[in-house]
């Protein structure tokens, strides 16, 4: 729930801070700091840390796929499209992990039940923004739309693989790593990228967003998603990208006065229902392998010899 509610804010906190800020700036000094913050973390609370090639550039790929292109690419879309189309575009992030999941994985397999949840899912999104769906026909909004969706693929190509790495020597020290290589990337590559004409370095709404985006964004958020990553399957883990646009709403109401429709109640009800589905499921999933897998130890054990 706190990655749900804490990752809908910053939907609005980047859409604040690309306003005065070239968008892969904003987004690599956001990460390199964040990164750095939680590298000296990890190392306060435990000092084992594998700096072996092999873990760091697993690390650096990590950072690039979900730091660079995920985060990167949505910051720099958000320069065109609202907040909220961002969002709805993101929402779609749980159905790239599940495909992506079923291509590389023997464990996951896909069952009415979880596609029935995610079905569900985008049907709500779009219900949330039933009244903005025309925006996408507007060639201004493309840029930023075919961004946000390479990113949100990324993203769960991302997520997938570090899941794969099954034993972290220090998880917050690899998440540190990921924030700050992806953070170097997105420095690096921003005199590429961005324009810098009118920037606002010093403006206070933007300067309150990108410490907002640090603390909560990428510190605290990023590290509890790694968390969730490492103790759940994936297309449980990024159910929270289902919430996000919901969080966006009731904050532009609450803070824009944007009008709140029967339309956001209905989409409410359909990705609780669709989150429910795909949990259960997962469930019913793992269920039957473990059983599967137990029955197969006791037809070993039955079959053993037993001298």
């Amino acid at each position: 729930m706190f990655i749900c509610i804490t990752w809908g804010t910053t939907y609005l906190a980047i859409r604040v801070g690309v306003l005065h800020f070239p968008a892969f700036l904003f987004a690599g000094i956001r990460q390199t700091i964040a990164g750095t913050i939680l590298l000296i973390i990890a190392l306060l609370i435990n000092k084992k840390r594998d700096l072996t090639r092999k873990n760091v550039l697993r690390q650096m790929l990590i950072g690039f796929l979900m730091i660079t292109i995920g985060n990167g690419f949505v910051t720099w879309g958000e320069k065109y499209v609202p907040s909220g189309i961002a969002a709805l575009i993101c929402s779609m992030m749980p159905i790239f992990a599940v495909i992506f999941g079923l291509t590389s994985s023997k464990r996951d397999h896909f069952n009415a039940m979880i596609g029935g949840g995610l079905l569900l899912g985008v049907v709500g999104v779009g219900l949330i923004f039933k009244d903005s769906l025309s925006d996408f026909t507007n060639t201004s909004y493309l840029k930023g739309i075919v961004a946000t969706l390479i990113a949100t693929s990324c993203w769960a190509l991302g997520s997938l693989t570090n899941k794969k790495n099954t034993h972290p020597v220090n998880r917050m020290f690899n998440s540190g790593l990921q924030l700050f290589s992806g953070g170097a990337f997105l420095l690096i590559s921003s005199p590429v990228v961005d324009t810098y004409k009118g920037i606002q370095i010093w403006q206070p709404d933007a300067l309150l967003a990108l410490l907002y985006l640090i603390v909560f964004g990428s510190v605290l958020a990023y590290t509890a998603y790694m968390f969730a990553l490492s103790r759940l399957p994936v297309g449980i883990a990024t159910i929270y990208a289902y919430i996000n646009p919901l969080v966006a709403v009731i904050l532009g109401y609450l803070i824009l006065s944007e009008p709140l429709t029967i339309y956001t109640v209905f989409a409410f009800i359909t990705i609780m229902f669709g989150v429910f589905m795909v949990n259960k499921g997962y469930r019913k999933q793992h269920k039957s392998e473990q059983k599967k897998s137990a029955d197969n130890s006791v037809t070993v054990l039955q079959t053993a010899d037993p001298n």
